[in-house]
């Protein structure tokens, strides 16, 4: 086994993936469309629900100007925030790489905090020339039944009261 066969990538790498997220979101949240666009390949692809899956950078331009403003206030004042990364490679210079999310509003003109989702990102991500891109972003939001689950199925239940853990 050669040092390009490890499955584990550097902490660098992970580093500078985490990092990759960061850009992400505070350009995301923040408005900044070339800061976005910046994150992703060329023909990288975003899936966002319920608009669906927008493949390159001019789609991905359209999806954002739609979710920005098409809804003046919803999006300013936002915040996502990406946490337990599980970082999986696929051969050399690419991972998947599922992380959870939350995203906390500023309401502006109430002038007051809320959660307002919960979800997780299911992203194929390519080093390419010592950086790394997104090559697909998958927002998973968590909706209902869409909350994953891998335990038994009773668990689901929402009849009775509910007790916290």
């Amino acid at each position: 086994m050669g040092p390009h066969d490890d499955p584990k990538l550097s902490v660098e790498d992970r580093l500078d993936i985490q990092e990759l997220f960061a850009r992400y979101a505070w350009s995301l949240d923040t408005g900044d469309l070339e800061g976005v666009l910046a994150c992703f390949v060329e023909d990288g692809a975003l899936e966002h629900q319920p608009q669906g899956r927008f493949v390159g950078r001019e789609q991905i331009r359209q999806l954002l100007e739609d979710l920005w403003y098409s809804r003046p206030g919803w999006f300013v004042g936002r915040q996502h925030l990406a946490n337990h990364f599980l970082i999986t490679p696929e051969g050399r210079d690419r991972a998947r790489v599922r992380a959870f999310f939350s995203i906390l509003q500023h309401d502006t003109n109430a002038r007051t905090n809320f959660v307002f989702g919960l979800g997780n990102w299911d992203n194929i991500c390519v080093k390419r020339d010592g950086r790394w891109w997104f090559e697909s972003v998958t927002v998973e939001k968590w909706i209902g039944e869409g909350v994953p689950w891998a335990g038994e199925a009773h668990a689901r239940s929402t009849t009775g009261a509910a007790s916290g853990a």
